[in-house]
Formats: structure tokens, C-alpha cells, sequence
């Protein structure tokens, strides 16, 4: 999509939940990393501790790194790559249920902070919706957490796997999916809490049209006909959205069931430390 607004200089910000970054790697993660000309990157999923990852993956050229791994191998984790190293940068929520996961960085540049999220799934072991509640919980504590520097006009960038369709547009089949994690009433009202206090989908901002989606089933032909949904965002504070001047989403882009999406925002953005 093309912003109507005169082309300016601006910083590229974008999140991809990987589906595990070693996999992505051999996808063609490198490749698009090298081409993209972002300038701060959150992953999600990354499945991997950083001694596990090679070199070129744990210190990309050109970027500094930071991962987060979870203390169940193979399981969840975070990632952020950015060509300027951030001023200071937090994982913890201060919850061990959730610190243990690996699921967020807090990171500050300048005045600009940038949360990288990996938010839970609902779904427990038995596809049931048995971690509906702990995955509310997620929300709401670093809902708490944020709201300081949001409701003082900070500036602050909210990008990851939220693991939630807020609208029926957000999602190819609504009907069929009421009573699935990810869908449900509770879920949905969660994520309008967030918007109804101010923060502002990027995306919804610059797009309004349907058919736009970031996750896909890996069932065979799912991905072509474009039955999918949209559960990854970059969420803007009003303090932030000032700055921010273009979204998107890399729908063609493989190597996960998600695709990567962006922003463009103004390097004012950024102010002084």
C-alpha cells in the first residue's frame, strides 16, 4: 500500500514471527533480512537459544542483536535486530509464569521505546481454550506496564504475534472461527481495552479493506487462496502515531505460516536519549 503523503526520509521498523529462526534461515531468512533496509526488527517464535543459532544469525551484518529464549527448549522466544543499539532494553515482566516463556523486549531508542511481543496462544495441549486466561493475563500486565508511558505521551511502538483477530475483517472465516482461540468474545474485548484507551493499529490506520491477513494455516492450499488472518500488528501510542507515516504487510514474503509487516515512521521519532 502507498501512503498519499509526500515520500519522506523515513526509519523502517517491521516484526516477523518466524515460526522458529533456524527454520526461517534455511527459507530464505538472511536473504530477506540483507534486502529489507530495516532499520529495527522484532521476532517472534525464534524456538532457539542464541548459542544455537550460527554466526550470521546470532550477529546478523549490519545489526546489533538481542535474543530471549524460553526455558522449555524449542519453544517460544524473541529476537531484535537493529542497526543503531537501543539505550537500555528489559525482558521481564516481572511474572515468572511469563518471564519463562520468553516472550517480550522492551527496548529504548532515543524516545522512541519498541516492544517486542510474542503474546500466547489461547489454545492449551488438547485444543481446548484452557490458556485463554493465562494469555489475558499476558495482556493485561504489560498493558500495566506500558500505560505510564503512554498515558504521559511517550512514544512507544507495540509490534508482535498478538495471537488475536480484533474485527470479522481480520480473519477470513469469522463465522466458522467464534469459538476458537484467537477469535473469542473475551479476546476481542481485550484487544479493544487497548484501542479505546488509545492505541492505535497502524495497519487499520492506513487500510481499511478485507483480505488482508499475516497468519496462515500450513494446510495445503490455505496459504494460495488466502484464507488467513491478521494477528500481527505494530500498535502505536498517540505520542508515536504523530511520527508514523506508512504500514504494511509483506504478504508474499515465505519462509513461516506468518509474513513479516512494517511501518515507516519519521526519525524525529527518536528525539534525543
Amino acid at each position: 500500500m502507498v501512503s498519499s503523503r509526500k515520500k519522506i526520509k523515513t526509519l523502517r521498523i517491521s516484526s516477523w514471527n518466524v515460526n522458529g529462526l533456524r527454520a526461517a534461515a534455511g527459507k530464505g531468512f538472511l536473504d530477506w533480512l540483507m534486502q529489507s533496509k530495516n532499520d529495527i526488527i522484532g521476532l517472534q517464535e525464534t524456538r532457539a537459544r542464541e548459542d544455537q543459532l550460527d554466526a550470521p544469525l546470532r550477529s546478523p551484518k549490519g545489526y546489533h542483536a538481542h535474543f530471549v529464549a524460553a526455558q522449555r527448549p524449542g519453544y517460544s522466544g524473541v529476537g531484535l535486530l537493529a542497526r543503531k543499539r537501543w539505550n537500555s532494553l528489559e525482558t521481564s515482566l516481572g511474572i515468572e509464569d511469563f518471564d519463562i516463556e520468553g516472550r517480550l523486549q522492551i527496548a529504548q531508542f532515543g524516545k522512541l521505546w519498541v516492544v517486542n511481543g510474542y503474546f500466547p496462544n489461547g489454545s492449551g495441549k488438547e485444543r481446548d481454550n484452557s490458556r485463554v486466561p493465562f494469555k489475558l493475563a499476558f495482556y493485561q500486565k504489560l498493558f500495566e506496564v506500558l500505560e505510564p508511558l503512554r498515558a504521559n505521551g511517550g512514544r512507544v511502538l507495540v509490534m508482535g504475534d498478538f495471537n488475536t483477530a480484533h474485527r470479522e475483517i481480520d480473519l477470513a472465516r469469522p463465522k466458522q472461527n467464534e469459538n476458537t482461540s484467537g477469535f473469542l468474545p473475551e479476546e476481542r474485548r481485550e484487544f479493544d481495552r487497548w484501542c479505546q484507551a488509545g492505541w492505535v493499529d497502524t495497519f487499520r490506520h492506513f487500510e481499511p479493506g478485507a483480505g488482508h491477513y499475516t497468519w496462515w494455516s500450513q494446510r495445503y492450499g490455505v496459504r494460495q487462496k488466502n484464507i488467513g488472518w491478521r494477528i500481527d500488528y505494530i500498535l502505536a501510542s498517540q505520542g508515536a502515531m504523530q511520527f508514523v507515516e506508512n504500514a504494511g504487510i509483506q504478504s508474499a514474503v515465505q519462509g513461516s505460516d506468518h509474513c513479516p509487516i512494517w511501518v515507516e515512521v519519521r526519525p524525529e521519532i527518536l528525539g534525543t536519549s
